[in-house]
């Protein structure tokens, strides 16, 4: 999947940050990249100036930073969030993924 020089810095950026957590895997969609430990925990919508990074949970994220909710089974919400510059990726973010790494685990 080509990523723009901005998309791929944020992406990069991101992926160092998660490696911390332990064991990550990376899977290339046709259209997006799967975050694993075992099983996706995340997934990554790239565009030409940021991404969408879906986190999975297990009770509504509240907080700003959701654009959007979606209830996918009794148990799993997927909360939209968009990256568009390093800030971003923050200690908030990263306290939602390690929940979703841990969820998934």
């Amino acid at each position: 999947m080509e990523l723009t020089p901005e998309v791929k810095l944020l992406y990069t950026t991101l992926l160092n940050k998660l490696y911390e957590f332990g064991k990550v895997i990376s899977e290339e969609k046709k259209t997006s990249i799967h975050l694993k430990n075992r099983a996706a925990f995340a997934g990554v919508l790239p565009r030409k100036d940021c991404f969408f990074l879906n986190i999975v949970s297990s009770a509504p994220i509240k907080g700003p930073r959701i654009i959007k909710q979606e209830q996918v089974s009794k148990s799993r919400f997927h909360n939209e969030v968009r990256v568009e510059k390093l800030e971003d990726i923050n200690r908030e973010l990263l306290v939602w993924l390690k929940e979703a790494y841990i969820l998934m685990a």
